[in-house]
């Protein structure tokens, strides 16, 4: 799996976790499978190789990428900070401002780092054809789903793709997992 395949992923992920208890639950359950050793090292086994040890001597983070990533989103358009807002009590002209601020800085961030291009240039609502090698990844095909390709309908939706991965280099020995540093200000 690519890069932009795991980091599409990574962000599904992030919000069914963060908003689907049932997912949260699975995804520990999964993530206290990984940890333990025995399976570890059978996996690695069974991937041909032993990538926990060239992990430790090369000094790499797991998922060092998405955390890479997050971070500039952080940097950029404070997404972190404004997930783990509760804004239950916000209005929403508030709540709109804000997402405004997020929004740009993000979308500056993908822009430079992970430029996107649609994956079908027609507009959203047109009549549309499928063929059969676009139906094996680049297009999601829902409703009707009878006969063979190629395929009439609507399209819903243009879809995205990443067109260059252009993530900065990062420094030797930082530790990733640290997304956003606490921040102190001296009198």
């Amino acid at each position: 799996m690519n890069f932009p395949q795991r980091f599409c992923l990574a962000f599904i992920a992030f919000f069914s976790v963060l908003f689907r208890r049932d997912c949260a639950e699975r995804f520990q359950a999964l993530r206290q499978t990984a940890q333990s050793p025995a399976l570890a090292h059978a996996g690695n086994e069974a991937a041909g190789g032993d990538e926990a040890g060239a992990t430790k001597a090369t000094g790499a983070q797991p998922g060092k990428d998405a955390l890479h990533l997050l971070a500039i989103l952080q940097r950029e358009g404070r997404l972190i900070d404004f997930l783990q807002e509760n804004i239950a009590g916000f209005a929403d002209a508030d709540i709109g401002a804000a997402a405004r601020a997020v929004h740009a800085g993000c979308k500056k961030a993908l822009d430079t780092y992970l430029p996107l291009t649609p994956v079908r240039t027609e507009a959203e609502g047109s009549e549309v054809v499928v063929e059969a090698d676009a139906a094996r990844g680049s297009v999601t095909l829902t409703g009707n789903l009878a006969g063979e390709a190629p395929f009439r309908g609507q399209l819903c939706h243009r879809g995205w793709k990443v067109t260059e991965v252009k993530l900065p280099e990062v420094a030797a020995g930082k530790d990733l997992s640290i997304v956003a540093p606490a921040e102190v200000e001296l009198s």
